[in-house]
């Protein structure tokens, strides 16, 4: 059997630090505060919003919801968007992605200041994030994976690795956390040649392509580490939900594996949270 790497002793790990550090900047008083912008109700939008609210009342972090109606025109979004940027209690901004269709989300995203830009929604979010420059957010769900490979003592450099997914979200971004640490990073995709072949040669096997269950016996061999990123209705049980991967078939052959749930998702919110705070202490000078 595998060994389980669970996002649970992760998510406490990265609290247990935070409530130390938010400890330490009300002494001074000052307070991190995490805004949220909403438009509309999309269930997947408010069970985020809500386990991100439960974190940080557990870390003591304060946060303010700002819900706008699906019907919102562009310029009054606009003007929204602006007004929370530029709340000087507002340390960190995650705004719920997409918005309707009715919306510019991309000239939306440049209005959030990059300072507060703790979930990389911006350009220079991302530029700072690949240019190796540390003052930038890296997206939560990639900072996450980078999390547990770092809790449970997993050492990448000079690993090999493949990453199934080339999205801006996921993909891309986990690829250069990962080079950083001086992996040496294969991204693939659905065009790859050979791809079962590629991930099997791997060490490390990051599934970040968004489809349930692709990730077979025959993607993997022995002693390989599996991150699975994906989280997706379960086509064999319905109302539940999968990875990626397909762990039954995969986690008698591997050496470690993420679950799901419970593995990867579970630790964004608390990266959520730690960015907010870091946002909060370079903007009082603390960092």
């Amino acid at each position: 059997m595998a060994e389980l790497l669970k996002g649970k002793p992760v998510a406490d790990a990265i609290k247990e630090d935070l409530v130390n550090r938010v400890a330490a900047l009300k002494a001074k008083g000052i307070t991190p505060k995490l805004g949220f912008i909403r438009v509309g109700e999309r269930p997947d939008d408010l069970y985020y919003e809500g386990g991100a609210k439960k974190t940080c009342d557990g870390i003591g972090i304060a946060y303010e919801v700002f819900a706008y109606p699906e019907d919102i025109s562009q310029e009054e979004f606009e003007k929204a968007v602006i007004a929370v940027g530029a709340n000087p209690e507002i340390n960190g901004i995650l705004m719920f992605s997409p918005l309707p269709e009715s919306l510019d989300e991309k000239k939306i995203r440049s209005l959030i200041p990059v300072e507060k830009d703790v979930d990389c929604l911006t350009v220079g979010g991302a530029g700072k994030v690949f240019t190796d420059d540390l003052t930038g957010f890296p997206p939560c769900t990639p900072t996450a994976c980078m999390e547990i490979l770092k809790h449970y003592g997993i050492p990448l450099q000079g690993k090999r690795v493949t990453v199934i997914g080339r999205s801006l979200v996921v993909g891309k971004p986990v690829s250069m956390l990962l080079m950083r640490e001086n992996a040496t990073v294969t991204i693939c995709h659905s065009r790859t040649v050979n791809l079962l072949a590629v991930c099997r040669e791997a060490e490390i096997l990051v599934a970040a392509i968004g489809r349930a269950k692709m990730i077979n016996a025959d993607y993997v061999r022995e002693g390989q580490i599996v991150i699975d990123v994906g989280i997706n209705p379960d086509p064999d049980r319905p109302g539940k939900y999968c990875g990626d991967v397909d762990f039954d078939a995969v986690e008698p052959l591997v050496a470690k594996i993420t679950p799901v749930p419970g593995g990867v998702g579970s630790v964004t919110t608390a990266v959520l949270c730690k960015h907010t705070v870091m946002a909060c202490e370079m903007q009082n000078g603390l960092a």
